[in-house]
């Protein structure tokens, strides 16, 4: 029995990849050491080329295809040639405009939909594949028939697409250490992106990540090289088929799209979009391992990252993008930006970037300005400002991309052989693969006196808020950007993880008792608990700090009330990334690290518990792909580190063989946020402050306003005065049930957490116009519900008095019961009932006040 330090029991038979043997295959000497790559690269340092691995690629060098595309670029006029360079947003462009601007690729946002339908049939999606293929074909304008292509970020399966199968995020993928499985996973996306008609997905994500907080942490296979760089391989060749092979991008494969080059993953207190400060050596080692396989692999298309390199945005950076990527390393597909990203570039705009251009970005994501961007680019090059070498050479690779794909022989996507073909759509094979990635992708950190895995015959208390959740089970990038609002129904033929508990445990007589709050009416035997992060997507998902709940506690204290009753509690969490949850493991007899599982929850109780017979069905295989913090300060945690010293060490996951005891953790937080605020925040300051709006819940139904005067749901809305016209809003409350109107955005988060880690609070003033008879309540936003529930009648002036009067709330108000302040989606809210009519003026968050709140809620 092993006793104390769970982190150094490592795992035995790690299947993967060495360190040493990567670094060899990459030209370089392994090293004892893996530092976080913090060494700055200095002004005076000149790049290093010889640092970047010769590859040994694939063949995939056609001369009769180059000869296709010298034909077709001998016929291109410039306008063409830049069309075919430009990629438009379903929202932003129409069939014709394809045809007018002879566009080269249409793509749809994480969360917009076709025709703004969000179930848009697999016919509906075919048939805009088609009017879109038959535009960029029509020669009736003198035109040349060059196909369009349509990128789709298919990144856990096709999960722009309820039907799905929606398999495990990466870094729950990187714990199965299982790269067949990745193939598999890739053949399964690929069949599923063409049933659509669509032919490129913009996957695998390849990042490295150095610091959790990234909001983009689950996109990533692990902290190691080895496994992203084993696993792209894989991926690459599951998606597009063997490269040198008849199966290379033949009719049962799509291209793929290698992302995001380079650096990603090791920006700067892993802020999404950031810097990354990384040498250029460390660069090499840590962010870019993943590309050499893909590339060999014969990867079609890399995305250009957002980030920039020692204050150089990626999208500009000629040295990176031609000189080693297409030159050194000789990739020869093409290279296309990411949302909007070459605006980003110093000098540049949306609509007009010529240095992005130059620096040997192929195919700009211009969204919605792509009518602009193709008339500046063409302006660039007829004055010299762009080589039109530079614009014959991108669009050759496009071309290149294309016709290899076979574009132009598979002729409409309807015509093509899985095309409409729904019955695959999330077929009972593809399910039972993500099954078992969920299965193989679980990480037991804990379970004392060997609890798991549970007799099937007992009686089951489930709770939690993860239990039967379909959004933090799948978490982003699911139907939608941030799928906050995922249902069951968004997925039909999807399990919960509460189903799968279910249908194990009352199928061999047993009993299972189900409250979100762990109430229950007969003593369980057993209590497994379902909690974890809300879904995010990107920036909007980066924190501060990797301490889980560190204002609320809210669900240390559900685990901790079970336990207090004597009742076993087994957790299992739903998470992007590792977080410090050493509370939380105190209070859980055993704790499983369960990731962002996807559509097939039930999976879970395949491992959870014993067959009938009582034996282990499945056991725990899954192993840490990510470094587990003992430390809410260790933010940048990664093996190899010179003070490497996790809770949970890579590689670490428990067997139900092993018999191992996880002693009481140190729970006190160690990290203190620093805020950085300069002035208020305005949420209300004579207008309401971009891009939010007014929202009335009433009745669990929720209305956006797209004006500011509107009687609905009990309540009615109109301006008001405080010292100018319209600067204030007056609501009027005559219903009998209560209404709550809440500054609010169905799409905008925005991280106010400096706000609170800084002791501020929440100011308004008021005016009362009738006495409330009932409560009046503010909240925040907690997921898809209000937290908070601050009454502050008793502070409220009176009707007759007339005056406006100045009242704060200590925003611990709501953070002590859960309220979002990294992702804020709803930052104020007022919830009261038939007879109150109050004014609100100059809503702000401020940072520490020396006045104490009128509402105190700090220790």
């Amino acid at each position: 029995m092993t006793k104390g330090n769970p982190r150094q029991f490592l795992t035995k038979g790690l299947a993967v990849l060495t360190l040493s043997t990567l670094f060899t295959a990459c030209g370089q000497s392994p090293s004892t050491e893996m530092p976080n790559g913090d060494a700055a690269l200095s002004d005076s340092e000149s790049f290093d080329i010889t640092q970047w691995p010769t590859l040994d690629k694939a063949p995939t060098y056609d001369a009769d295809v180059e000869a296709r595309v010298d034909d077709l670029l001998a016929q291109m006029t410039l306008e063409q040639k830049v069309g075919q360079m430009t990629q438009a947003e379903i929202t932003w462009v129409t069939p014709e405009e394809v045809k007018q601007y002879h566009l080269g690729s249409v793509l749809n946002g994480g969360g917009t939909f076709l025709h703004g339908k969000r179930h848009a049939t697999v016919e509906e999606w075919v048939a805009y594949m088609d009017a879109i293929y038959d535009a960029s074909m029509d020669t009736s304008d003198g035109g040349l028939p060059i196909p369009v292509t349509y990128g789709i970020d298919a990144v856990h399966g096709n999960n722009k697409f309820g039907a799905a199968t929606i398999f495990p995020h990466n870094i729950g993928l990187g714990a199965a250490r299982n790269p067949e499985l990745m193939k598999q996973i890739g053949q399964i996306t690929a069949l599923e992106v063409l049933v659509t008609g669509i032919d490129w997905t913009f996957a695998p994500t390849l990042a490295i990540v150095r610091d959790d907080r990234w909001g983009r942490t689950y996109e990533s296979y692990s902290e190691d090289p080895s496994i992203v760089a084993e696993y792209a391989r894989a991926m690459v060749e599951g998606i597009q088929g063997k490269a040198g092979t008849n199966e290379f991008l033949d009719d049962h494969h799509v291209y793929a799209t290698a992302k995001h080059w380079v650096g990603d993953g090791g920006t700067d207190k892993g802020i999404d979009q950031g810097d990354n400060l990384m040498s250029e050596a460390d660069l090499v080692r840590l962010q870019a391992a993943g590309y050499f396989p893909a590339i060999e692999a014969g990867i079609q298309s890399i995305m250009a990252s957002h980030n920039g390199w020692h204050g150089k945005k990626l999208h500009g950076h000629k040295y990176l993008l031609t000189d080693v990527l297409k030159n050194q390393l000789g990739f020869d597909g093409f290279i296309i930006g990411d949302w909007n990203a070459h605006g980003n570039v110093a000098g540049c705009t949306n609509d007009s970037c010529a240095q992005a251009v130059n620096a040997g970005l192929d195919m700009f994501m211009v969204v919605e300005d792509y009518k602009a961007f193709i008339d500046n680019t063409i302006a660039d090059v007829k004055s010299g400002v762009i080589p039109e070498s530079r614009i014959d050479d991108a669009v050759r690779r496009i071309l290149r991309v294309k016709i290899r794909s076979g574009l132009f022989e598979k002729g409409r996507p309807s015509s093509r052989p899985y095309a409409g073909r729904s019955d695959l759509m999330g077929a009972p094979a593809h399910r039972e693969v993500a099954a078992q990635a969920v299965r193989e992708s679980l990480v037991l950190l804990k379970n004392n006196n060997q609890l798991l895995p549970l007799s099937r015959q007992q009686n089951i208390l489930v709770a939690g808020d993860g239990a039967d959740n379909m959004a933090k089970q799948a978490g982003g990038w699911t139907i939608s950007w941030q799928s906050t609002e995922v249902t069951k129904e968004d997925l039909p033929g999807a399990t919960t993880i509460l189903d799968g508990i279910r249908n194990t445990v009352e199928s061999s007589g047993g009993r299972v008792q189900y409250s979100e709050d762990g109430s229950f009416e007969q003593t369980p035997d057993v209590a497994i608990v379902v909690f974890g992060e809300n879904p995010y997507a990107e920036w909007q998902g980066d924190i501060k700090t990797l301490a889980y709940q560190p204002f609320s506690g809210k669900d240390a204290q559900l685990l901790e009330s079970l336990k207090a009753q004597g009742i076993p509690v087994v957790s299992v969490f739903l998470s992007g990334r590792p977080l410090w949850v050493n509370r939380e493991l105190n209070a859980s007899d055993a704790f499983v690290a369960a990731w962002l599982p996807g559509s097939e929850g039930a999976a879970v109780a395949d491992v959870l518990f014993r067959d009938s017979n009582g034996a282990v069905q499945h056991d725990m295989t899954g192993k840490l792909s990510f470094s587990w913090p003992r430390l809410a300060s260790q933010t940048v945690l990664n093996i190899g580190d010179a003070d490497y010293d996790p809770l949970f060490a890579y590689g670490y996951g428990l067997s139900y063989s092993d018999n191992v005891t996880v002693d009481t953790l140190d729970t006190d937080n160690d990290f203190e946020v620093k805020a950085d605020l300069d002035a208020p925040y305005a949420i209300l300051e004579g207008t309401l402050s971009a891009p939010w709006q007014l929202q009335v819940r009433h009745n669990d139904q929720q209305s956006f306003l797209d004006s500011d005067r509107a009687d609905i749901g009990g309540v009615a809305i109109m301006e008001a005065d405080k010292k100018v016209q319209g600067d204030a809003r007056e609501f009027r409350w005559h219903g009998e049930a209560p209404a709550t109107v809440a500054v609010s955005s169905p799409w905008y988060r925005l991280d106010l957490s400096p706000y609170v880690h800084s002791g501020g609070q929440l100011r308004f003033d008021v005016r009362t116009l009738a006495d409330p008879s009932a409560p009046v309540t503010l909240d925040m936003g907690c997921g898809q519900g209000l937290c908070g529930n601050v009454d502050i009648r008793s502070a409220l002036p009176s009707a007759k008095s007339g005056e406006w009067r100045t009242i704060t709330v200590d925003l611990m108000c709501f953070a002590r019961e859960g309220a979002e302040f990294e992702r804020a989606s709803l930052p104020f809210a007022v919830t009261s009932a038939n007879g109150s009519t109050l004014r609100f003026a100059n809503i702000a968050y401020l940072s520490a006040s020396q006045e104490p709140a009128t509402f105190n809620c700090t220790d």
